[in-house]
């Protein structure tokens, strides 16, 4: 027989007295924070017993998890090797962690709810200054519960989308530290900032900003143009992140091959 498991509702998973999604200028203080800052963090958006809940289904679902070592630029592209080695196009760098799929998370899971909930998508909407959020139209990449392990990290680099959500349940034992350096490039104008970035990558220039995110927080942030990563883990209790993925447009998937690298398979 099945255990019984309560279906919790928006009320349960988010402290709505804190954080009143609906409400206009609660919304515009995230926005005008989001516009300046490139980052918007509600530390201890979920409930202790959401937090508790997603923290027990994500150890639950590890044994699911699809582990990927990935080599990349921090553009994401392959390494040009025809260029010196300290040039950033030509810099190698490494990525590694582990997913559970869409698919793969029960549909009473107060992520699905979380994510499908027009207030909270609502509130997402205001912030970005979009007209409307759309999940992926392909069975894997709406929802995924990342794992990092012992000597795991995210690699520098910045993200293709224009924005993310994400919410941190577990922090690992040392490590896994989120850092980010804003305005590196400007993708818009077409400004990779190779010199930049190279001094970055060689351990000079400025010194990286830290997010200190702590179990049960929201992060919506724009990496876009943003130099981040996550540093190694170090110890055995893992770092645990749900990203919460949207499109802007209707009927969008994620490519095959990013989803045969990242998820090892289509659906």
């Amino acid at each position: 027989m099945s255990q019984y498991r309560p279906t919790l509702g928006l009320q349960a998973i988010v402290d709505l007295d804190r954080f009143p999604l609906d409400n206009k200028a609660f919304q515009e203080e995230s926005r005008q924070t989001l516009d300046r800052d490139g980052v918007v963090q509600l530390s201890r958006f979920l409930t202790g017993t959401a937090l508790a809940a997603l923290n027990k289904e994500a150890l639950s679902l590890h044994p699911l998890a699809y582990f990927t070592q990935q080599h990349h630029t921090v553009y994401l592209d392959q390494p040009q090797q025809q260029l010196p080695p300290s040039d950033a196009r030509s810099w190698k760098i490494t990525s590694t962690k582990g997913a559970v799929t869409t698919d793969q998370i029960p549909s009473d899971s107060p992520l699905k709810t979380l994510y499908n909930s027009g207030q909270f998508q609502s509130y997402l909407c205001s912030v970005l200054g979009e007209k409307a959020l759309y999940p992926y139209a392909d069975p894997l990449s709406s929802i995924n519960i990342n794992y990092y392990q012992a000597g795991q990290e995210l690699g520098w680099h910045f993200d293709h989308s224009s924005f993310s959500i994400t919410l941190l349940t577990q922090t690992p034992t040392a490590g896994g530290h989120f850092q980010y350096l804003t305005s590196m490039r400007n993708s818009a104008k077409g400004d990779q900032n190779y010199s930049g970035v190279s001094e970055i990558l060689a351990g000079g220039g400025d010194s990286p900003g830290m997010l200190p995110q702590q179990p049960g927080d929201l992060v919506v942030f724009r990496g876009r143009d943003t130099l981040h990563r996550v540093t190694p883990i170090v110890g055995q209790r893992m770092r645990i992140l749900n990203v919460l993925a949207y499109n802007v447009e209707p009927n969008q998937s994620l490519s095959e091959h990013a989803r045969m690298t990242f998820f090892g398979r289509l659906g």
